[in-house]
C-alpha cells in the first residue's frame, strides 16, 4: 500500500483538527476546507472536491439523523411535559435518593453503566438525561460534571467492554484469529480501571462546582437543560392551576412507561439466549416511539381540542434543540467519514465497483512497522492505533485492525488478547465516544443543553490519564 499527497494532506488536516480543539477553538471551517483539498487531491477532480464537502455533509447528516430524531421525540416529551407540571412531579422521588450533589454525580456514575453494559449507551442517554439528570442539577452538580459521568461511565467505560453483548470482544477476537472470552475478560478488567480513573479525575475536576442543593445557583445550571427557561416556567404555572390529576398521571406514567420499556428489553435479551435485537440503535427507536405516544398523550392532556397545535409546537421546537446541538458536528463528522472506506465511495461519488480508499486506515497500517518490539511500547502503540482508528466517530469501525494487528505482533512479554483488549478501549473510548465531538458524544451534549466541543474539552484529561493507567497495569499483570 503506497501513501499519496492526498494521505499527507489527510493526517495534516487532523492534525489541524486536533490542535485546533486543544485551543478551544472551532473545528468546522479546517473540516469544510480540509474536506475539500482531500477530496480534490485523492481524485485530481476539481469539480469532484466541490461536490465531495455537500456529500460529506449530506453522509454524515444522514449517518446521524438517527441521534437527531431521539433528541427531538425526548426533548419535544419534556416541553409537553412542562405545560402539565410533571416534570418536577415526576424528580420529587429522585431528589430523595440525591441528597446531595456529590452523591447525585455517583449515582448517575452507576446507573449508566448498568443500564449502558446491557443495552449500549443510545438507550440509556435518553432515559437518564431525561429522568435523572435535572434531579442531580437540583441536587448541587453542575450540568457538566453531569455530562461527564454519564459519557464516561457509558460510552467509556460501559460501551469499551460490552461485556454483556460481546459484539466488540467477536470483532477483534476474529480479526485476529484470538479467543472472544479471553479479550472480553481482560477488557472489562482494563475498562472498570481506565473508569475508575477518570470518573475519580472528573469528580475532583468539578469537586469544587458541586453546590449545596439549597443554592439558588442550581436554579441557573437547570436553565441549561432542554426547555428550562424562566418564562417557560412561569407560564406553566399560570396554567397548571387545575391539572393536578393529569400532573400526577404522567408523573407516574412516563417513568413507569420507561422501566416497562427496560424489563421488555431485559426479557427479550434472556428469552433470546442474549441476542436481543433491542440494544443500540433499535433500543433508542424502542425508547423513541414510546416517547412520541407519551407525547401525544400529554398533549391532549394538557390542551385537549388545541393538543393538535401543541404537538407541533413542541416537535418543532424538540427539532430547533437538536439542530442547535448538532448543527455544527456535522461538518466535522465528513470529514472523519471521508477516511472510512465505508463512506468515501459515496462522498467521492466512486461507481460501485471502484474501491473505495480508507485513509485513516492506510496510514495507521503504514505505521505499524516502526512499533518496536517492547511489551510497554507495543501496549501503548496499539492504545495509539486504537484512538487513531476511533477518530472516525464510530470506534467498532478500528476494531478488525487492532485485532488483526494484535494477533500479527509477536512481542515477548505481553499476549495478543491484551493487545487487542488495549486496542478495543483505546477505539471505543475515543469513538464511542467521549473524547470526539462527531461521535454519538452529541447527544448527551444535546440532552444536557451543553456545547459538544466543551464536553470534549472537559472529558479528554480524565479519559487520557485512564486509558494510559490502564495499559500500564495490563502490561504489569498480564
Amino acid at each position: 500500500m503506497e501513501l499519496t499527497l492526498a494521505h499527507g494532506m489527510y493526517a495534516f488536516v487532523t492534525l489541524v483538527v486536533i490542535v485546533t480543539m486543544v485551543m478551544r477553538r472551532g473545528v468546522v471551517l479546517p473540516t469544510l476546507i480540509g474536506t475539500f483539498i482531500v477530496a480534490w487531491m485523492m481524485t485530481g477532480n476539481l469539480v469532484t472536491g466541490f461536490t465531495s464537502v455537500f456529500n460529506a455533509n449530506l453522509t454524515a447528516a444522514t449517518e446521524l439523523f438517527n441521534i437527531f430524531l431521539i433528541i427531538t421525540f425526548m426533548v419535544a416529551l419534556l416541553y409537553a411535559l412542562k405545560d402539565l407540571g410533571a416534570d418536577q412531579e415526576m424528580i420529587k422521588p429522585i431528589q430523595k435518593i440525591m441528597v446531595n450533589g456529590h452523591l447525585a454525580f455517583f449515582v448517575l456514575v452507576v446507573v449508566t453503566y448498568v443500564i449502558s453494559l446491557f443495552f449500549w449507551p443510545t438507550p440509556a442517554v435518553p432515559l437518564i438525561c431525561a429522568l435523572l439528570l435535572p434531579a442531580a442539577v437540583k441536587a448541587g452538580l453542575p450540568v457538566i460534571g453531569g455530562a461527564m459521568a454519564i459519557a464516561i461511565a457509558g460510552q467509556g467505560m460501559a460501551l469499551s467492554s460490552d461485556y454483556v453483548i460481546q459484539i466488540a470482544p467477536t470483532i477483534s477476537a476474529t480479526a485476529g484469529n484470538l479467543e472472544t472470552a479471553v479479550i472480553a475478560d481482560k477488557a472489562l478488567v482494563l475498562s472498570l480501571i481506565a473508569g475508575v480513573i477518570a470518573i475519580g479525575i472528573a469528580y475532583l475536576m468539578i469537586y469544587k462546582k458541586i453546590n449545596k442543593p439549597e443554592n439558588p445557583l442550581n436554579e441557573k445550571e437547570l436553565k441549561k437543560l432542554p426547555g428550562q427557561s424562566g418564562e417557560e416556567i412561569t407560564t406553566r404555572k399560570l396554567q397548571t392551576k387545575n391539572l393536578s390529576l393529569w400532573r400526577k398521571f404522567f408523573a407516574f406514567a412516563v417513568p413507569i412507561s420507561m422501566l416497562l420499556v427496560m424489563l421488555f428489553m431485559v426479557y427479550t435479551k434472556v428469552n433470546s439466549g442474549g441476542a436481543s435485537e433491542l440494544v443500540g440503535g433499535d433500543g433508542a427507536a424502542f425508547i423513541g416511539g414510546v416517547a412520541v405516544l407519551l407525547l401525544a398523550a400529554a398533549s391532549v392532556a394538557y390542551g385537549k381540542g388545541k393538543a393538535f397545535d401543541h404537538i407541533s409546537e413542541h416537535i418543532t421546537n424538540g427539532f430547533v434543540f437538536a439542530f442547535k446541538a448538532m448543527g455544527p458536528v456535522i461538518p466535522i463528522a465528513g470529514f472523519f467519514f471521508l477516511g472510512s472506506n465505508e463512506f468515501s465511495g459515496s462522498i467521492l461519488s466512486l461507481g460501485e465497483e471502484a474501491t473505495a480508499p480508507a485513509l485513516l486506515f492506510d496510514l495507521v497500517e503504514a505505521g505499524q512497522n516502526i512499533i518496536p518490539e517492547s511489551a510497554f511500547l507495543t501496549a501503548f502503540g496499539i492504545l495509539i492505533i486504537g484512538i487513531i482508528t476511533g477518530l472516525d466517530g464510530s470506534g467498532f469501525s478500528g476494531l478488525p485492525l487492532t485485532g488483526a494487528l494484535s494477533g500479527a505482533l509477536n512481542t515477548n512479554g505481553i499476549d495478543p488478547e491484551t493487545l487487542a483488549a488495549i486496542g478495543q478501549l483505546g477505539s471505543i473510548w475515543t469513538g464511542g465516544g467521549t473524547i470526539v465531538a462527531w461521535s454519538s458524544l452529541v447527544a448527551i451534549a444535546g440532552f444536557s443543553g451543553i456545547s459538544v466541543m466543551e464536553l470534549v474539552r472537559k472529558n479528554f484529561l480524565p479519559v487520557i490519564i485512564g486509558l494510559i493507567v490502564m495499559t500500564v497495569v495490563a502490561v504489569l499483570i498480564w
